[in-house]
């Protein structure tokens, strides 16, 4: 059977269920990682692709193939994200983008929630977990907070993309790690700067396969 652009052989499919059933302690996560060090199921950059793996597990129970251990939370999970006087509206800002120092800033552990409440309070899609492989910016201009941008892994099937770009089914399976989905970009509302977006999009053309 062929899950998440993978084919998955009847030995595999058995190896699972012996896993699951030689170890009843084990847990759905743990589960995923074990399968993709067994069967060498690696992203690009050598990580294991557990989160598509945990897809095709859930897929797997769904046609009735496996039965996996109980979860040990709830399936779905709202994200809660929290409002601080940080992310309050800032007084209006004017600039022009082609004359002003535009940096961008790799998100990390600590800066985390302030990118998170900011989409949350101000993007029109608002705050969602992204699975899978991301990256995700602040940008600043002359010092100052001016937009926040995030990447993806790409959507495996997009008719749109998939027409405009014309590579055949086996050339997509091969080269799909090679794109990304921009999931979010959010130009802060306050923030007044001809160009400012396009500007900041072209750096990411430019820049984001150094990441």
């Amino acid at each position: 059977m062929q899950i998440c652009g993978r084919q998955f052989a009847p030995s595999e499919i058995d190896w699972i269920r012996s896993q699951i059933e030689s170890r009843p302690e084990l847990k759905r996560a743990e589960l995923s990682r074990l399968f993709c060090r067994y069967a060498q199921w690696r992203k690009p950059d050598g990580g294991l692709k557990e989160m598509s793996c945990r897809i095709a597990l859930l897929r797997m129970e769904a046609s009735g193939h496996i039965r996996l251990p109980a979860p040990t939370t709830n399936r779905v999970t709202v994200d809660r994200i929290k409002h601080t006087p940080r992310g309050n509206p800032q007084p209006d800002l004017f600039f022009k983008a082609g004359e002003t120092n535009v940096v961008f800033e790799p998100v990390v552990r600590k800066t985390s929630s302030l990118w998170n409440e900011l989409i949350d309070r101000y993007h029109y899609l608002g705050y969602c977990r992204t699975g899978g492989a991301q990256m995700r910016f602040f940008v600043r201009a002359g010092g100052k907070l001016v937009a926040l941008l995030g990447f993806s892994g790409a959507a495996w099937r997009v008719a749109p993309r998939d027409d405009f770009i014309g590579w055949s089914e086996s050339q997509r399976k091969e080269n799909l790690h090679l794109v990304v989905d921009n999931s979010r970009f959010l130009v802060l509302p306050w923030v007044h700067s001809k160009n400012l977006a396009s500007r900041i999009l072209s750096w990411a053309a430019r820049n984001l396969p150094d990441y």
